[in-house]
């Protein structure tokens, strides 16, 4: 009986150190964060508000129940938005920005007091609207692809410093993509088929105009070959013109005589033909050139 008293004894104080123990292990979790690699932490203390310093990397105390933790990511993150804006000429273009941006450390605190955690989206859309915009304004809508890379310096420098007031680090900004409105590209269509039409007809007046002078050449050459050959006529007499018949009713005689099926009897008494069959049994024409010669 004295045992049953003592084992209860023993059992309480067991209890005891072992609940003693879970509120010193509960305590001590509650009184340690961890701060991750590429992160930085915001300390809030409910008597004296967000504590000026930023917390690095690693483990860190903190008092439970009065201090909490904000963690922000400082590492590089990228942001899409596009923006639809007019051009100085009155042309709607799609604008695609992409931007790469990363809050300031040192100033976390004040980035966490006056935006909260989701400070860049809550800031980078709406100044980059208003920076494209403006920046568009200033150009006609072809000034946008012949001058890109103008525009895209113009918008760089001025979301660089506007995202500097909210404590914003952007390591890059590019305009990734550009397309204008249905009605300018149609415009822009209609006036490249005028433009090949344009070409199509000064191609056509030049030529015109080079078969025009051909023919005016060609003319001349023949005006000038019938005047010399008419003066030679005058001077030599005829002759030239019976040797050009002659040599070419050689060649017309020598061209029938090569062709096997083709015989030709002259109308007249005074032609003197031989016909005479090959060995193939054709008939051949051999034309007396006596005359010829």
């Amino acid at each position: 009986m004295a045992g049953g008293p003592a084992a209860v004894s023993f059992l309480t104080n067991i209890a005891k150190a072992a609940a003693g123990l879970g509120a010193a292990a509960s305590l001590l979790s509650a009184s340690l964060y961890t701060v991750d690699g590429g992160e930085r932490a915001v300390i809030f203390d409910r008597f004296r508000g967000v504590l000026p310093e930023t917390v690095g990397e690693g483990t860190h105390f903190l008092v439970p129940w009065l201090q909490k933790p904000f963690v922000f990511d400082i590492r590089t993150r990228p942001h899409n938005f596009s923006s639809n804006s007019g051009t100085k000429d009155l042309q709607m273009v799609n604008l695609t920005l992409r931007l790469l941006s990363r809050p300031d450390v040192v100033h976390l605190p004040t980035i966490f007091t006056s935006l909260g955690l989701e400070y860049d989206d809550k800031v980078l859309p709406s100044i980059g609207n208003e920076v494209l915009k403006a920046v568009v304004a200033q150009f006609n809508a072809d000034q946008l692809l012949t001058e890109r890379p103008h525009v895209s310096a113009l918008v760089r420098d001025a979301l660089i410093r506007r995202a500097r007031e909210f404590n914003i680090i952007l390591d890059d900004v590019a305009i990734t993509h550009l397309s204008y409105g249905i009605e300018f590209s149609q415009a822009v269509e209609k006036k490249q088929v005028a433009q090949q039409e344009a070409e199509r007809s000064k191609f056509l007046v030049a030529k015109a105009e080079q078969e025009r002078r051909a023919a005016i050449v060609r003319a001349e050459g023949e005006s000038e070959s019938a005047r010399l050959i008419s003066e030679a006529t005058a001077a030599a007499g005829t002759g030239l013109i019976e040797l050009r018949r002659i040599e070419a009713a050689r060649e017309i005689a020598a061209e029938l005589a090569r062709s096997p099926n083709i015989a030709y009897v002259p109308a007249g008494d005074n032609g003197r033909m031989l016909l005479g069959l090959n060995a193939a049994g054709g008939v051949s024409l051999v034309t007396d050139v006596a005359l010829l010669n």
